[in-house]
């Protein structure tokens, strides 16, 4: 049997209806930007992989710092225990988070991030007496697939088997750009009539909904807000940590700070599951307190994990390099170029660019829905073709690794040109 053979046979594959989806695509090995499958056909992963892979596949530096954390401490409990990988993560990002960033939780992914960090801003106010138990979100925001996150997300076919069963949570239009003033109204609203906890975001471009973008403004204003009502602030920085937008966080674009940051994703470099939540000294001290009933329950068995902190330290320290930081540069101004060529296209609604991110959405005939068939066209064009994009609807998006050269960004452009003329 072939291993897509084989995979029929057992496995259930995330965001697939089985049914009537494709056989999925058996991967035998990766270097830098490219994949391979089990017919060693190539392939340009031009997603880094749902955004994980920032440095490529098999980064040898990255899987040279979890080769010698492997030999020396593979796991402990970090219940009771600590150990120094976890702590040398907690200095380094405490050198390029937000300066009011104090505190940090390890938990294993990007959902439980984002539901550690709603679970402390409704138990903040629980800790303090004060009667608040509804988060804020934008429309058509995602989070993460846990009870909380989900909950969160306003993509519906995500959540509609759920509904019923969620924490309060009250959306607002995003900022976009002309409807700032809208998003602006809306919150104070929301504010003035619900006893709000949290308001929960994705700073400045917001992945999953087909990277729609707005102002750093916008959302300084929105956080402004927030902090004369008291109402905690969340940068969910899942998909924009760690270089993705040109700054090493979205955050770093606006001039005040959140009270919680969510990270994941590009923390490891792509190589092993983990998840950090950050948080002021205020919000924190809602939690020390001679009361053990005050402490945040909460923990995984893989918290803090050392081999994953090693892979942390070790992404970390390529993100910092002259050489990844000016490839972030390079691609950026590449994105740019391309965005002023295709935007005039007849076919072309909008193109937009924001770091290493770039996105086209294309003109159809009838609204198309997240999998729609457009969207399903576009997927098959792109594989066929050999180059890995997930198309949202009509929007096609890439989100390369910092390490893809010129050739093959210019093979995953003229590959999404012919899709528009075939579409």
């Amino acid at each position: 049997m072939t291993l897509t053979e084989k995979d029929s046979q057992y496995l259930w594959h995330p965001y697939t209806q089985h049914k009537t989806s494709q056989t999925p695509i058996a991967i035998s090995r990766g270097e830098g930007a490219l994949l391979w499958d089990e017919n060693n056909k190539e392939y340009i992963d031009a997603i880094a992989s749902w955004w994980v892979n920032p440095f490529g596949h098999s980064n040898k530096f990255i899987a040279d710092a979890i080769y010698k954390q492997l030999t020396t401490l593979e796991h402990v409990l970090f219940g009771g225990f600590t150990h120094e990988p976890a702590i040398k993560v907690a200095e380094k990002l405490m050198e390029i988070l937000p300066k009011n960033q104090q505190k940090i939780f390890f938990s294993d992914n990007g959902s439980t991030a984002v539901e550690v960090a709603i679970k402390v801003a409704l138990q903040y106010f629980f800790n303090k007496n004060e009667k608040r138990t509804t988060i804020i979100a934008f429309e058509n925001a995602f989070h993460g697939d846990t009870f909380a996150a989900m909950a969160a997300s306003g993509i519906s076919f995500y959540t509609q088997a759920f509904q019923g069963m969620f924490i309060d949570v009250v959306r607002i239009p995003v900022p976009i750009k002309g409807k700032e003033e809208a998003s602006f109204d809306a919150l104070k609203e929301v504010i003035q009539k619900h006893n709000c906890a949290g308001f929960i975001f994705e700073p400045l471009v917001q992945g999953a909904a087909g990277m729609v973008m707005y102002e750093p403004e916008a959302l300084q204003k929105l956080i402004e807000i927030c902090k004369e009502n008291n109402v905690l602030t969340i940068a969910d920085e899942v998909m924009t940590g760690f270089g993705k937008t040109g700054k090493t966080f979205a955050m770093d674009y606006v001039n005040v700070n959140p009270d919680m940051i969510c990270l994941s994703k590009a923390l490891t470099g792509g190589t092993i599951p983990m998840a950090i939540t950050t948080f002021t000294q205020e919000v924190f001290d809602a939690f020390y307190d001679d009361d053990i009933n005050k402490a945040l329950f909460h923990g995984h068995t893989f918290t803090a994990n050392p081999t994953g902190c090693a892979a942390a330290l070790a992404s970390i320290d390529l993100l910092q390099t002259e050489e990844m930081q000016d490839n972030i540069i390079r691609i950026n101004k590449s994105h740019l170029a391309f965005q002023k060529k295709i935007e005039n296209h007849p076919k072309v609604i909008t193109a937009r660019t924001l770091g290493v991110i770039f996105a086209v959405e294309i003109k159809s005939d009838s609204e198309e829905s997240y999998y729609g068939s457009m969207r399903t066209k576009l997927y098959n064009f792109f594989i066929e073709n050999g180059v890995v994009l997930r198309p949202v609807g009509n929007i096609v998006y890439i989100l390369p690794p910092y390490i893809m050269t010129d050739e093959q960004l210019q093979k995953v452009y003229k590959t999404i040109e012919e899709a528009i003329e075939m579409v």
